[in-house]
This record gives structure tokens, sequence and C-alpha cells, in this order.
């Protein structure tokens, strides 16, 4: 699949699993890179999430990641162990995870 199609083909996706629930089916269209990347990552298959990694760069994947779902602590927190370990080769996954949770979670009420 071409990098042209990539973000189309799951959109497609996405409102499959009707994951667009909650956004107007115009703006579908024009998700942000960042939504889209939380969408697939909390939605779709790991052939899917693969498909991100080659959409759009590593480290977009994981910013992406880090404040859109790690960013909801426990929720995902299992979830996120397993993407710290599979996808970001992170060493101890769980206290990476915490850690990552606390120090956004910090920053918020910072502010």
């Amino acid at each position: 699949m071409q990098k042209k199609e990539m973000k189309p083909y799951l959109i497609e996706r996405l409102k499959s699993e009707n994951a667009f629930w909650s956004y107007d089916a115009d703006a579908i269209k024009d998700v942000p890179d960042d939504i889209l990347v939380e969408l697939v990552m909390l939605h779709l298959d790991m052939d899917d999430i693969d498909l991100l990694f080659r959409l759009y760069p590593y480290r977009q994947v994981k910013r992406a990641w880090l404040e859109n779902i790690v960013a909801q602590g426990d929720r995902y927190y299992v979830l996120n162990k397993f993407f710290a370990w599979y996808y970001f080769k992170v060493k101890k996954p769980e206290v990476y995870v915490k850690s990552i949770a606390t120090r956004i979670l910090n920053r918020k009420v910072a502010v």
C-alpha cells in the first residue's frame, strides 16, 4: 500500500469500528494526525498500527501515543505497557508508563 492510500484506508477502518461516533461526518476526513494515531492504537489491530509507522515518523507516533493515550493514566495501563514493550522497545514498561503518566499529569496540574 502506498503512503497516500494509508490515511484514507485507516479512516475507513475506524469508521467501520464506529470510532468516530462523536465526530461531525464532514470533519472526519480532516482528522489531525495525532488523533488518528490515538484512534488507530485504541480501536484497530496490530497490522493497522504497523501502518502508522509507515505513514508517520517513529517520533510522531510515539509522541501521539504518550500525549493522547498514556496521558489518560490507568484507563489504558495494560495496553500502554504492551505498546511500550512491543512498539517502543522499553525495557521496563510498567515503570516507564507510570512515570510518563505522572509527569504529564503533574505538567497539567502545574499550569
